[in-house]
């Protein structure tokens, strides 16, 4: 009977009315913590490197190689300060599964954690920077949330709907940001889920572009299928799942190895100092991974024959030294994402395989090759194939021409996820 009396409620145009209104405000929360995101970042880049303001450059496109290890180490010093103190003095960090999951978010030590992140990210600290945004936008959502009356299921969605909703406006990814929160954050795509994904999702990335510039993340030429790449495709999905599958696996062994206490002040410095030394040699690997992306999605080589095995093998580095950059960061205990690293690993890993097939079918590019890895990896780590694909199509701007191949590596990367995860599961039982 009380169940049906809530119903009856929930049928009002009051209740109709309240969630409209929660919606927006989660939106707009989600479009705050994106700008700020954004302004924290540029500002740190500015000061640190000189670069504009408004400007796409960043922390690998630094051209003084003492400057670039300088400012690594700098992170690694002060992040590792900064991170210790937080640890010694404030309270637990509450994730944003947790927050969905019902959890309080404590305010100063929330902006400290993002804050901190973001500091590490703008003077080239090889992690992702997506996770700030989504914990702003979880904690404004709290703030939204708690006194409107929702029920705990309500609630739920909308915290889960304010985080992806930073996500969507700190990259501008509002489709990729809706998914994110119905397929990673919730696990349920219906319309009780999707349809406040999709509101709050649209509200934060037009609320950020009054002050985010509106650009593809990853500026890259047009991309088409050919034969070779379907076949391609096919052969190459199982191999980036099994890429995908093992930097999980790294990362997750280095994240229960971190350090504890007092061992941060030296571990994370001199962590830092040798992610410094490799951006000396190889500056793509400093920040969040776009460098990365960059340099595997526009590397010029259709006919191997001309240029030869250095381009090719050029991207087996990118991709090793990227995964081993990023894997030492957290162990190191950095807070941040695996997002837009995975998406650089899978570029260069996927520019490295498809080089190596123009030796025995000619007729595609590298870029194509890189997003199709991009998408796979991606794909793999967050075990959301959808949401992975989305995001990709959103950071570069392709179109349907590159769908097919896409969705035939996608399709082996997961599955090859999804073998292995459950032999894993069988083990351990």
């Amino acid at each position: 009977m009380p169940e049906a009396i809530e119903r009856s409620a929930h049928t009002t145009p009051r209740w109709i009315v309240r969630m409209v209104v929660v919606t927006a405000l989660v939106g707009v929360a989600g479009g705050v913590a994106g700008i700020a995101v954004f302004l924290a970042l540029h500002l740190i880049q500015v000061v640190a490197f000189g670069f504009p303001f408004h400007t796409t450059l960043e922390a690998a496109d630094e051209p003084a190689a003492l400057r670039r290890f300088l400012t690594v180490l700098a992170a690694g010093v002060l992040a590792g300060v900064a991170w210790w103190a937080l640890r010694r003095w404030g309270r637990p960090v509450v994730s944003v599964p947790a927050a969905v999951g019902g959890a309080r978010m404590p305010a100063l030590v929330t902006l400290a954690n993002a804050g901190i992140q973001i500091l590490a990210v703008g003077l080239g600290a090889s992690i992702g920077k997506e996770v700030a945004p989504r914990e702003l936008g979880a904690w404004l959502s709290q703030l939204v949330t708690v006194r409107a009356g929702l029920t705990k299921r309500e609630t739920k969605i909308l915290v889960a709907c304010g985080a992806a909703a930073g996500l969507a406006a700190v990259y501008d990814v509002p489709l990729g940001g809706a998914l994110f929160a119905v397929e990673v954050l919730l696990g349920e795509i219906s319309f009780a889920t999707a349809l406040p994904a999709f509101a709050t999702s649209a509200i934060a990335a037009f609320v950020a572009r009054l002050v985010v510039p509106v650009e593809t993340l990853y500026d890259v030429p047009h991309v088409t299928m050919s034969p070779s790449l379907v076949v391609w495709s096919v052969l190459a999905g199982p191999v980036l799942g099994f890429a995908g599958i093992g930097f999980v696996r790294l990362t997750t062994v280095l994240q229960r190895h971190q350090p504890r206490g007092w061992r941060i002040l030296l571990v994370m410095p001199f962590v830092f100092a040798l992610v410094g030394l490799v951006a000396v040699f190889v500056p793509q690997v400093m920040g969040n991974g776009r460098a990365t992306g960059l340099a595997a999605m526009n590397a010029q080589l259709t006919d191997p024959a001309v240029l030869g095995l250095a381009p090719v093998l050029f991207m087996l580095v990118l991709a090793v030294a990227k995964t081993a950059t990023t894997a030492g960061t957290i162990g190191a205990g950095a807070a941040g994402g695996t997002l837009t690293p995975s998406i650089a690993i899978g570029a260069a890993a996927g520019a490295f395989l498809g080089g190596a097939w123009l030796f025995v079918w000619p007729g595609s590019g590298l870029a194509a090759f890189a997003f199709i890895g991009a998408a796979a990896v991606l794909a793999t780590t967050m075990r959301a194939p959808f949401t992975a694909l989305v995001l990709v199509v959103e950071f570069t701007g392709q179109g349907p021409t590159i769908l097919i191949p896409a969705l035939l590596a996608v399709s082996g990367a997961v599955a090859v996820g999804y073998v292995l995860g459950r032999r894993r599961l069988a083990g351990v039982a």
